[in-house]
């Protein structure tokens, strides 16, 4: 990407909590002389309007992505619905942020996929953990060859359980909204990054849903892949921690072995431990529903995003924001997820639970028409 020095007009289509935190980011970043806002619920989306500054507000995101001040967007809706807002803004050739994962339907993903390549604008995807200063240093040592030829990787993703039922009750489309579209996809994209050039040709997964039945999701899917040059990477996640699990959204472990070498990361937060008689409140916390159980430990820093510090937050999503709104400015190269990697992401989370669902091994790459028969 070349050089380009010019002013960011931003559209935000969704104003919940990822949509505010970029907002807020924008507000403050010299390169940007716009931003207009878009959210369904005129109460949230006005209140982001005032605090974030903005020059513009609507409930229709067809009319906030026409705007002639816009030439870059971010998609903040919820998972289900970034399809529309996408589409919308490519007709206008905006530069695009796009939260992950980039779609929660296949077809769907493919046709913003396609939709992207062929209009030529620059899309990212919200994959938040590549901009955290340890997991470049590692993708630092692989890519200059430290630990030789990588031939397993094994990754292990815990979460507390608020995650799953946020996510889940603000939709009745619950088809897709697993553990490993939702959530698991942060660590499989870590991993498939890290293995860079490694192309999945099987996996075998198998799922559990014990607790999160009720719910309209799985607690946990384990699957293994078998990489096209014999690699091995077995990929496990479960986000039905009970509500008084001290991590308050993430713990993360990732082992890599190579011919010459290994580099074994443990990143579940235990060594920054807070324990309160005072009740600690959840990284995500379901709007209306009040847990059984309060949590009084808690993990510090295992909020993906980052941390708050004098009402404002800190962290790897400071970070990533400002590191895309450079890229669109100047064409500064970054380590974002490319729309590439966001198709790639959901398909492979996708083919885990086809192949817990039918209890077999999916080859890859596989037909779209799979995850619909």
């Amino acid at each position: 990407m070349g050089k380009q020095n010019r002013e960011i007009g931003l559209a935000v289509v969704g104003c919940g909590t990822i949509g505010r935190i970029r907002a807020e980011f924008a507000r403050d970043y010299p390169g940007i002389g716009w931003i207009g806002l878009c959210d369904i619920k005129e109460d949230l989306g006005k209140k982001l309007a005032k605090d974030a500054e903005a020059d513009f507000f609507t409930t229709d995101y067809k009319e906030l992505l026409k705007r002639p001040e816009v030439n870059a967007a971010i998609i903040a809706t919820d998972e289900n619905y970034h399809t529309g807002p996408t589409l919308a803004a490519l007709e206008h050739g905006h530069d695009l942020f796009i939260e992950k994962p980039l779609a929660t339907n296949a077809k769907e993903s493919a046709q913003m996929l396609k939709g992207i390549q062929d209009s030529g604008v620059d899309a990212v995807i919200g994959y938040t953990q590549r901009f955290r200063r340890r997991f470049l240093a590692i993708k630092e040592r692989l890519t200059t060859g430290q630990i030789g030829e990588v031939t397993s990787v094994i990754t292990r993703a815990f979460m507390n359980r608020m995650v799953p039922i946020a996510t889940v009750r603000r939709t009745d489309e619950r088809e897709n909204l697993t553990p490993m579209v939702v959530s698991g996809t942060h660590s499989l994209d870590m991993s498939m990054w890290l293995m860079e050039g490694k192309e999945p040709a099987s996996v075998y997964a198998r799922s559990t849903d014990k607790a999160l039945k009720d719910w309209g999701t799985k607690d946990g899917t384990f699957g293994l892949f078998t990489m096209s040059d014999g690699t091995l990477f077995s990929m496990n996640i479960n986000w039905a921690l009970p509500v008084v699990w001290p991590g308050a959204v993430y713990g993360l472990e990732i082992g890599i072995v190579g011919t010459k070498g290994v580099i074994d990361v443990e990143d579940t937060h235990r060594d920054l431990v807070l324990a309160s008689e005072i009740p600690q409140g959840a990284g995500y916390a379901p709007e209306g529903f009040e847990p059984e159980y309060k949590r009084h430990v808690d993990f510090l820093t295992s909020y993906p995003p980052g941390d708050i510090w004098n009402g404002q937050i800190w962290g790897p999503i400071r970070e990533e924001t400002n590191e895309w709104f450079a890229r669109v400015c100047t064409g500064l190269e970054t380590p974002h997820a490319t729309a590439e990697d966001g198709h790639r992401n959901l398909v492979l989370t996708m083919a885990m639970d086809l192949s817990s669902k039918r209890e077999q091994i999916v080859e890859l790459p596989i037909d779209l028409e799979e995850f619909y028969k």
